[in-house]
């Protein structure tokens, strides 16, 4: 992690999600988007070097104060990020997302970052009445790169999230024909289950419901914590990731 607020993770997958994942950029600061394998004879542990790495679950938070660090933080270390849309109030359409990009590049511009020099991935926040057309409509705007799935009452800014899975699948479908990627707080809310199962029982309950209502969507299980949610990503096919946070583990 940078520090404060802010947080990387990596991202576990078959295949890309999000357009460009892991292909070398050109020009004169090329680099890998993600890491770049040291050949075997260069170095026998085998080890990941890190250069210019994309951060695929970040949370800036808001405000001018936060976002001056935060967006310092990530620029430093990322080349672009996924930023995650929790706010107070959720950021749940192009237009609040649009404004929330302004934002995050103006405390860019501030801390001294060069244009183009740090790109946020904007996602959207997935709620019982998001409709069609704001599927369509994220899609078009070009910068939107996913929607995220918070089961009410299950973290923080939550509130808004969903309470009815059966109300998202027209969203789900409209994602899946956009091509545009669905990231899931992998978690359900029911008291009766242990905190410490709940990501467990989503992954045998919640995810395969998900996966059945829309089966061209890609998906990625956030912040993975237990053996479970791991070995549904590495078995799920082609368009099933998961994210690793160091702060969930």
């Amino acid at each position: 992690p940078a520090h404060g607020t802010s947080c990387w993770c990596v991202l576990v997958q078959r295949q890309p999600l999000f357009g460009g994942f892991g292909r070398r950029r050109s020009g004169p600061r090329s680099h890998f988007t993600m890491c770049d394998r040291v050949p075997e004879p260069f170095n026998s542990r085998r080890e990941l070097r890190m250069r210019r790495p994309d951060d695929w679950h970040h949370h800036l938070r808001d405000g001018p104060d936060v976002l001056r660090d935060t967006v310092r933080a990530a620029a430093r270390a990322f080349s672009r990020a996924i930023i995650m849309p929790n706010l107070v109030p959720p950021v749940t359409t192009v237009a609040a997302a649009g404004e929330y990009r302004e934002r995050i590049e103006a405390a860019l511009a501030a801390s001294g970052g060069a244009p183009g020099s740090f790109t946020p991935l904007m996602t959207l926040y997935l709620t019982d009445t998001t409709t069609v057309a704001a599927v369509e409509a994220a899609a078009a705007s070009g910068f939107i790169k996913a929607f995220k799935l918070y089961p009410a009452g299950a973290t923080t800014n939550s509130d808004s999230g969903v309470t009815d899975y059966a109300k998202i699948e027209p969203a789900l479908r409209a994602m899946a024909a956009h091509g545009l990627v669905l990231c899931v707080h992998g978690e359900v809310t029911d008291p009766a289950v242990d905190v410490f199962d709940r990501e467990r029982v989503f992954v045998r309950t919640r995810l395969p419901q998900l996966i059945s209502m829309a089966p061209g969507l890609k998906i990625v299980l956030e912040h993975l914590s237990t053996k479970e949610a791991v070995e549904s990503v590495l078995h799920g096919g082609p368009n099933l990731a998961g994210t690793i946070t160091p702060q969930h583990l």
